[in-house]
């Protein structure tokens, strides 16, 4: 079993990642967190397997703790964000920070098996797994 901590400002979207991963039998969400900040704690209390991780967060945006964390071992981060489309600069730089990988926000709800694809590739792998 991977568990899965969700780090996005939007309601909506923790909610739509939990809704994906509600019938997998290997994947739980084990925390969902509004801000880096409350993040951090479950980090440490949860224990993840695997982090999703909006950039565009209030306070603490998601490129500064991809930072933070590559100070210390951590679970591997899946990226996902309306600025991480195919090929742009955020993508790249998302994965020079040490992203796993990343995916479009916009894509959730058409494209949630290649999320959750994705996600099992980012928790089972060591090197960067790009996109599904």
């Amino acid at each position: 079993m991977f568990n899965v901590l969700v780090i996005d400002d939007s309601l909506t979207v923790r909610a739509i990642i939990e809704q994906l991963l509600e019938g997998e039998k290997d994947l739980r969400v084990v925390g969902s967190a509004d801000s880096v900040v409350a993040a951090r704690e479950m980090i440490d209390k949860f224990v993840p397997s695997v982090i999703t991780l909006d950039l565009a967060m209030p306070g603490i945006d998601g490129f500064a703790f991809l930072d933070e964390l590559a100070k210390h071992p951590h679970a591997p981060v899946l990226v996902v964000s309306s600025q991480t489309t195919w090929g742009s600069d955020a993508e790249s730089e998302a994965i020079a920070r040490g992203a796993k990988a990343c995916f479009d926000k916009a894509q959730l709800v058409r494209h949630g098996q290649s999320f959750v694809a994705l996600l099992r590739k980012a928790v089972s792998s060591t090197a960067t797994v790009g996109r599904a």
